[in-house]
């Protein structure tokens, strides 16, 4: 009696120690960083409504092309704003080719160092590497050549990446947008080819949902996986504005233990009354 009393008791206690385990773990999920790709002037009403960072645009606050003393005097004034610039993206402009007859890496690898070197000046630490108009196949240029080029100027750009402390993560894009890493799936086998610890994988869900791409890609590249971007597929809009589900991705994340931070990346109509539901909405399903 008193033994079959003790293995109710042990099992009551593993029961209750599985459900906490999950509570703990969903909670520790739905507090992951919420950022948005803006302006940092725009930080102080984003604190406000619990955002936690901002992701900026390389090309605006990075400044590559500019001097450093205006980039000196971007980065005053950044210090100034409520939250944190933690990512950059729009990595590459257009004219720096990455592949193709025109492609141009010695240009690219300068410019990408100074970006790197004012990055970790100002304490970002993820730089993302969509850059469409850089990195697609021009017509009639052979796809396998392409992607030589590309693995080789991503293999010469993440040992730079590391010597300042920076993570770049290749971004997918949707087909409409790019014509070469279109898929979770794709930008992860470039990422395996690269093998570095600073040149990682974004997943955007925005982008999966317009190709039709699964969460079970998310779970296959997870280990690879650093930052994430997200928008509803309809109009690219602020989550909650159609009211899209995204709990599948969202659950994906959750196998994977993703830790990374999470950028809403959208057409913002009036950011000021966007921003609060799309936090909330979010929230909200990463809880489900």
């Amino acid at each position: 009696m008193l033994k079959n009393s003790i293995s109710l008791q042990a099992f009551a206690f593993l029961i209750v120690s599985s459900l906490l385990s999950c509570t703990v773990s969903k909670n520790h999920f739905a507090n992951r960083e919420i950022g948005i790709c803006t302006n940092f002037s725009n930080s102080e009403m984003m604190k406000t409504m619990g955002y936690s960072y901002v992701e900026e645009s390389t090309g605006r606050f990075l400044a590559p092309t500019k001097s450093e003393a205006e980039f000196d005097s971007i980065l005053q004034e950044a210090k100034q704003a409520a939250l944190p610039i933690k990512a950059c993206n729009s990595f590459i402009p257009g004219n720096l080719k990455s592949v193709g007859p025109e492609a141009v890496h010695v240009n690219i690898l300068n410019y990408m160092e100074t970006a790197f070197r004012r990055a970790k000046k100002a304490g970002v630490e993820i730089i993302v590497f969509g850059s469409g108009g850089s990195r697609s196949i021009p017509e009639g240029f052979s796809r396998e050549e392409a992607r030589k080029q590309f693995i080789d100027l991503c293999s010469k750009m993440a040992p730079i990446a590391k010597k300042y402390d920076v993570t770049v993560v290749l971004e997918p894009l949707n087909s409409n947008e790019c014509n070469f890493i279109n898929s979770v799936a794709e930008g992860g086998e470039i990422v395996q080819d690269v093998n570095h610890p600073n040149f990682r994988l974004l997943a955007d869900i925005y982008h999966m949902k317009v190709d039709g791409e699964g969460p079970g890609n998310i779970v296959r590249y997870g280990k690879l996986i650093k930052h994430v971007h997200i928008a509803e597929k309809q109009d690219r809009a602020v989550p909650g504005t159609y009211n899209e589900d995204f709990s599948p991705y969202f659950d994906a994340l959750k196998k994977i233990n993703y830790k990374g931070r999470i950028s809403i990346e959208a057409r913002w109509k009036v950011l000021k009354t966007e921003a609060p539901v799309a936090i909330e909405v979010i929230k909200q399903q990463l809880n489900k």
